[in-house]
C-alpha cells in the first residue's frame, strides 16, 4: 500500500510541476527533462488544465531554449535581475552556494522544479516586467551549476550578489560601488587642489 502511495504523490508531483512549467511558458522539451512525462501527456495537460474558456492560456513556444550567457550580462539591468534570481534561488534551495558541475546531469529533477518554480514567482512579484523568462531562469541556474562561463559572485566593496564571467581577472564591484569608486579620484583631486590654491594666495599677499 505504501508502495502505491509513493507512486501516486510522486505522479501527482510530476503532474503539478509540469502544470507550473506550463503557466511559466516553458518549452515542450524542457518540462520532459524535468519532469519525465512524455510529449503525449504534456499536451494533453495543457489542454486538460490550461485551455479554458475564460482565460487566454499560456503562450507555447517552440524552437530551441536560451543557450547565450551573454545575455545575463549585456546591461546593467541584465546583471541585476540574473543577481537577484540566482540570489532567490540559492535561498529557496535551487541552487548550491558555489558552481557544482557534478550535479549538471542531475540538476533538472522534480524536487529542484518546484524550487525554481518558486524562486522565479519570487522574482516576478518583485520584478513584474523583468527582463528575464522562465526558460531564460532554468539556463541560469544551469550555467551557474556548471560554472564554465558564469558564477555567483560579490561585490569586493559591499558583499553584494553578482553574476560574474568566469574568466575575468578584475575582482567584481556591484554597479551602485563601481559609481561611488568613479567619483572618488574627482573628489581626492579637489580636495588636494584645495589647500594648494590657499596657500598660493597667501604667497600672492
Amino acid at each position: 500500500m505504501r508502495i502505491s502511495d509513493d507512486r501516486y504523490s510522486r505522479d501527482r508531483l510530476r503532474f503539478d510541476i509540469a502544470v507550473q512549467f506550463i503557466r511559466h511558458e516553458a518549452r515542450t522539451h524542457t518540462i520532459r527533462a524535468w519532469t519525465g512525462l512524455s510529449d503525449d501527456r504534456i499536451r494533453k495537460l495543457y489542454r486538460s488544465y490550461l485551455c479554458e474558456p475564460q482565460c487566454a492560456p499560456p503562450t507555447r513556444h517552440r524552437g530551441k531554449s536560451p543557450q547565450q550567457a551573454a545575455f545575463f550580462m549585456r546591461t546593467v539591468r541584465a546583471r541585476q535581475e540574473a543577481a537577484l534570481l540566482a540570489s532567490l534561488c540559492c535561498l529557496l534551495g535551487a541552487l548550491p552556494l558555489v558552481a557544482a558541475p557534478e550535479l549538471a546531469r542531475t540538476l533538472p529533477c522534480l524536487a529542484r522544479g518546484g524550487l525554481l518554480c518558486q524562486a522565479y514567482e519570487a522574482y516576478r512579484g518583485l520584478i513584474p516586467e523583468g527582463l528575464i523568462t522562465f526558460e531564460h531562469a532554468v539556463f541560469l541556474l544551469t550555467t551557474l551549476v556548471r560554472g564554465d562561463e558564469l558564477v555567483l559572485g560579490a561585490c569586493r566593496d559591499c558583499g553584494a550578489a553578482l553574476i560574474v564571467d568566469r574568466w575575468s581577472l578584475r575582482a567584481p564591484r556591484c554597479p551602485l560601488c563601481a559609481a561611488d569608486h568613479a567619483q572618488a579620484p574627482i573628489t581626492a583631486a579637489v580636495s588636494v587642489a584645495a589647500p594648494s590654491g590657499a596657500a598660493g594666495d597667501g604667497l600672492a599677499a
